[in-house]
């Protein structure tokens, strides 16, 4: 046990440096993410060679020929339209760096662990959520501790530093909003199993604080966490009303700890908007629609705004099928070296134009094919978790009405539970755990 705590710490850094990639000062050439995939990638060419198999899950053989897909889809349109943006043209192999650091962090709860199960890979990621709150907090208040961090933290943007907002450590903006968004819904999907438990107290008195915690501090990082928020208490409403995911028992747990831990945080928060201008300026700032509805009576929120401007779509039948092959801005000369930025292409940074004007309804079904594919098969197997994958990829779908983020990289653990096609062991494990 004693062996284990020390490794703890370790996994949750290398858990952060999957969910919330970054570049260090030191090694500007390849981000967290990039390092993990390179040491997963060899781990998993071991364990084939190991097994004396060459094979790889069938799911996954799909899933990848899908994620091809997009990447032919942004061929298509860069090859029909002479354009040189590929800004989807390799897709298909991000989703493998991605899964490939994924893979290695997996193996290495293993290690620590003794097996992987669904709700241990998720306490990980929800713990990596409130330490980046926590940091992004520690760096607005603490000079000290922001020059560290951004002693070894490189670049700016959602990956770096953006100076007039929170961040953490490669958190930062929508990106970060959107995967704060999914660890909200993995709470919801876990608070209900929680009730059940002898040490239920103990579990839910922590994802509640959790589910607090990232909330507020995440939607202040990155609005889009509101999404999230609002998909995990409509579930939370459905547990409560519907009567078919819980028993009556276990609903009498859930109200114990949902409806005290809301009040408390408004009240905590709360109090801060009173005591600090600071604080009272990030509230503001997370919660802006909020406020214009209680104090204009109508909710008005400036990058809304943005988006009901930015809600453009093709004019003619060539672009709504195969796009114009520009995903930024519009590259005219390609021998051209010194920064280039014209602003989004068509002026739009909303997630479903972007991708029309790219490339296509092709390209859009072909992403959306994609996604359907790997939630379903997160779906098939871990049958229990249903609920939190279909509400995963729901989230997606909303948050590309906002931005052109996926969050595939939160799917992408649960598909390397036994993802060599006799190493079955990890998925056992987990099935066993109900």
């Amino acid at each position: 046990m004693s062996g284990k705590v020390i490794f703890v710490p370790l996994v949750l850094i290398l858990t952060s440096f999957f969910y919330f990639p970054f570049y260090f000062t030191f090694f500007p050439q390849a981000n967290t993410k990039m390092i993990l995939a390179a040491c997963g990638l060899a781990l998993l060419f071991f364990n084939l060679g190991k097994y004396r198999n060459g094979k790889i899950n069938k799911d996954f053989f799909w899933i990848t020929l899908l994620a091809c897909g997009v990447s032919a889809a942004s061929f298509l349109t860069m090859t029909l339209n002479n354009t040189i943006d590929g800004a989807y043209l390799s897709y298909v192999v991000s989703m493998w760096v991605w899964t490939g650091a994924a893979y290695f962090v997996v193996n290495v709860m293993k290690t620590v662990h003794g097996k992987v199960t669904v709700e241990l890979v998720c306490f990980y990621m929800i713990a990596v959520g409130v330490c980046q709150c926590i940091i992004a907090v520690m760096i607005n208040t603490y000079a000290p501790v922001k020059a560290f961090v951004d002693s070894f933290l490189a670049g700016e943007g959602f990956m770096g530093k953006f100076e007039g907002r929170l961040y953490g450590i490669g958190c930062a903006l929508d990106v970060a909003g959107g995967r704060f968004a999914v660890l909200l819904v993995m709470i919801a999907a876990l608070l209900p199993r929680m009730a059940g438990r002898s040490n239920q107290n103990l579990y839910m008195g922590l994802l509640m604080l959790a589910f607090c915690i990232i909330a507020v501090i995440g939607n202040i990082i990155g609005r889009t966490t509101t999404v999230g928020l609002l998909v995990a208490l409509a579930y939370l409403a459905f547990v409560l009303l519907s009567g078919k995911v819980i028993q009556r028992k276990e609903k009498k747990a859930l109200e114990k700890w949902l409806f005290p831990s809301i009040v408390g945080a408004v009240l905590i928060f709360g109090s801060l908007y009173a005591a600090s201008d600071q604080w009272a300026k990030h509230l503001r700032f997370g919660f802006e629609g909020f406020f214009s509805l209680f104090e204009n009576g109508r909710w008005e929120v400036h990058s809304n705004e943005m988006l009901a401007q930015g809600l453009v779509f093709p004019d003619n039948a060539k672009t709504w099928i195969i796009g114009d092959g520009y995903m930024g801005s519009m590259h005219l000369d390609p021998n051209y070296q010194g920064e280039l930025w014209y602003g989004f292409y068509m002026g739009t940074d909303a997630g479903y134009s972007r991708f029309l004007f790219y490339f296509g309804i092709i390209g859009l079904g072909a992403f959306i094919a994609f996604m359907v594919k790997v939630c379903m098969t997160c779906v098939k197997r871990f049958s229990h978790y249903r609920y939190m994958f279909i509400m995963m990829l729901l989230l997606n779908l909303c948050i590309w009405i906002k931005v052109s983020t996926d969050i595939f990289l939160a799917f992408a653990p649960f598909l390397c539970f036994g993802f060599e096609e006799n190493e079955c062991e990890i998925a056992v494990a987990d099935k066993s755990a109900g």
